[in-house]
């Protein structure tokens, strides 16, 4: 095979990161914009050692679960944010839980009778599959235009709308201007009811102001007044935090993930807890809500950001404590110790790895909730878990992010006497 070029196949089973498996002369092919059992013209976009990618231009046999996109940029060439818009809503769903079943057998070493007792399968989140990203990031090109990247690639494609976004942002007046001064365009609209528009020039943040007239702000020019920060609203409490912060980007997101850990670890009064890479302190909070206000409850976090927002928005909590430090060297060095009861684990996309695990294991929680937005990082860390004795006991999948090919996890782990 050679870039560019067309062949037509069988399109196999789902794999991670979007795409589907296929075989050409015994070599593997990842093809995007397919389903399984589906026949398609493929065109090889790119080769490598072993393997090669390709996008579906041409369905001959099509399976019942393909959808006409809904967005005209979702398509072989065009934008790279949604992978799964030709896949039908339900069909979606199992599409992802298919990948957490292989990523749990091939790199968590669960047997199938493992995995089927955990009763594996993402649910949706309310309000449907579009209108829910309530941050998006507008890459700007070199003539200024605003748009979104080709997957796997640094290329901008213009939009006039982007079908995901929350309703809020869709209505900016962001997309068909000019943006010559900017790198980026980010946008946030809040659970809170902010709408912030922030402008990235060379690495430095500036927010301004869109009028709903012809006009807009001109990036180059003075910086028009403007939030910084914004309200979200989780867990019954309001969050202040900064505009690029961190925070869950379906609106949904924040009470599902919160509601999940709580049923999942079932916390006690007079319990302690470790929110371990804990952002702003949401889980914290939540959990400080059911240990009591006598319960020590500690908050590990080593972004700046977090760290800030962390101790303002827990400040009316008197036993919480807030530690800025990275998880590994605050279990490493002893900067927090057990013993403790509660642990929730919500790691980067990297996952928690090995060390992490091991510290963690030995401070003897009775219950752990990992929260994961990468199953096979999540995977590593239960063949991890399960090598110490510890076993998965229960798993959700959440449908966090709809028309693409992520989901999140909330699984709860627990030690070998229970």
């Amino acid at each position: 095979m050679e870039e560019a070029e067309r062949v037509e196949l069988t399109v196999g089973a789902v794999a991670p990161g979007g795409h589907c498996v296929a075989r050409v002369d015994g070599q593997v092919v990842f093809v995007r914009h397919a389903l399984p059992g589906e026949r398609v013209v493929a065109e090889v976009t790119e080769l490598h050692r072993g393997f090669a990618r390709a996008d579906a231009v041409e369905i001959v046999e099509a399976s019942a679960d393909r959808v006409a996109p809904p967005c005209p940029y979702a398509r072989p060439g065009g934008c790279g944010g949604c992978d799964l818009q030709h896949v039908a809503p339900a069909a979606q769903l199992d599409w992802k839980t298919a990948v957490v079943r292989e990523q749990l057998s091939r790199l968590g070493g669960l047997t199938d009778a493992e995995i089927d007792a955990l009763r594996v399968g993402v649910a949706p989140l309310p309000g449907g599959p579009l209108g829910w990203r309530s941050r998006v990031r507008y890459a700007v090109d070199a003539t200024g235009r605003a748009g979104l990247l080709k997957h796997r690639s640094h290329e901008v494609v213009p939009i006039d709308r982007c079908l995901i976004a929350h309703p809020a942002i869709q209505a900016l007046p962001v997309l068909g201007r000019n943006w010559p001064a900017a790198d980026a365009v980010a946008t946030v609209a809040s659970t809170g009811g902010d709408v912030v528009v922030t402008v990235l020039a060379d690495g430095q943040p500036t927010p301004v102001d869109l009028p709903d007239g012809p006009a807009v702000a001109d990036p180059g020019g003075p910086t028009p007044a403007g939030p910084v920060t914004v309200r979200e609203v989780a867990a019954g409490r309001d969050w202040t935090l900064p505009a690029g912060g961190f925070w869950q980007v379906h609106p949904a997101a924040a009470d599902t993930l919160v509601d999940a850990v709580l049923d999942l670890l079932d916390p006690r009064p007079g319990e302690s807890v470790w929110d371990l890479y804990g952002g702003a302190g949401l889980f914290a909070a939540a959990l400080a809500a059911r240990v009591g206000p006598d319960a020590r409850v500690t908050v590990v976090e080593s972004a700046a950001e977090g760290v800030a927002a962390a101790r303002r928005n827990l400040a009316d909590l008197s036993r919480a404590e807030v530690v800025a430090a990275r998880v590994e060297t605050a279990l490493a060095r002893r900067r927090i110790t057990g013993p403790v009861d509660l642990v929730v684990l919500d790691p980067p996309r990297t996952g928690a790895g090995a060390a992490v695990v091991r510290d963690m294991i030995a401070a003897t929680p009775r219950a752990i909730a990992y929260v994961a937005c990468d199953p096979a990082a999540f995977a590593r860390d239960v063949r991890t878990f399960g090598r110490a004795g510890w076993r998965l006991a229960a798993l959700r999948g959440l449908d966090l992010f709809p028309m693409t090919q992520h989901v999140e996890l909330v699984g709860l782990f627990l030690p070998p006497s229970r």
